[in-house]
């Protein structure tokens, strides 16, 4: 059967991230992709400039939809903003027993709007957290989660352990905020018993939008595509490294582009 992942996030209408940058990612890597849409916003390069969330019956109504007749071998979750959409999907992942869940806890968009209201997040912890096979929160959403501030190597591991200790199963803490080291992009990965690092080439780039999704979606696709957790986490590092690097001169819109999300593809090329 076709590999089949579904994510569950926001509508981006640039383009560049959310849904949009999910199903971009499942169809680079020859994942079917179907999306369940829990709000709307009115975005470009620039900015967000206005967000408008789907009813939790809504939201409720495409999963339904999707794992009744579809079903998906991973889910992915991106942005939920709301406390009551949050509980409607945990629970009809429950009710579908849906695996390889992916978590990104989407809390405000890298130019500063709020994509997650501010009683939504303990809700997310409680009800998606212990669901979740992984969780890939950034530094400034680990910092969030864990109530404090992370400076050191060994902020990061306890951050990890703490996120642990909530329920998920293995954690990514994303270190693209920290910046590069070494000449390395560099995330952390905590199992519950074993650290292990992620390493890339660092890219100096403003054409970062969407990044977070994807590395996400990439994940879920991986897991979709049968991988382990450890594998699938190494196979999503060498993905969004490589659209990264490729979408560095790629020209859309005047602020931060997106990543190259086919960049394993040169189609023009062969026709």
């Amino acid at each position: 059967m076709t590999p089949r992942a579904l994510t569950i996030a926001g509508s981006d209408s640039g383009g560049c991230a959310g849904i949009q940058a999910d199903i971009k990612t499942f169809s680079a890597l020859g994942v079917f992709g179907m999306s369940a849409v829990t709000a709307l916003t009115s975005q470009n390069t620039l900015g967000v400039t206005n967000v408008s969330p789907v009813s939790a019956e809504n939201v409720i109504s495409q999963i339904d939809a999707v794992m009744s007749d579809i079903g998906a071998n991973a889910v992915k979750t991106g942005m939920l903003f709301s406390k009551d959409i949050i509980k409607a999907v945990a629970e009809r992942l429950k009710y579908w027993r849906a695996d390889n869940l992916v978590v990104d806890p989407v809390m405000v968009s890298a130019t500063g709007a709020v994509l997650l209201q501010d009683d939504a997040m303990e809700e997310m912890v409680h009800s998606l957290f212990p669901l979740a096979k992984v969780v890939t929160p950034n530094l400034p959403e680990a910092e969030t989660l864990i109530g404090g501030k992370i400076k050191t190597d060994a902020d990061c591991r306890e951050a990890c352990k703490t996120l642990v200790r909530k329920g998920v199963k293995s954690v990514v803490l994303k270190g693209g905020h920290i910046g590069s080291v070494n000449g390395k992009a560099v995330d952390l990965c905590y199992n519950g018993n074993t650290f292990y690092e992620l390493l890339s080439e660092w890219s100096d780039t403003k054409n970062l939008h969407g990044t977070g999704c994807t590395f996400s979606a990439a994940i879920a696709g991986f897991l979709a595509l049968a991988y382990t957790t450890e594998e699938s986490l190494k196979l999503a590092k060498k993905y969004i490294s490589g659209a990264v690097s490729a979408g560095k001169n790629m020209s859309i819109g005047s602020g931060g582009g997106p990543v190259d999300h086919f960049w394993q593809y040169n189609i023009r090329n062969d026709l």
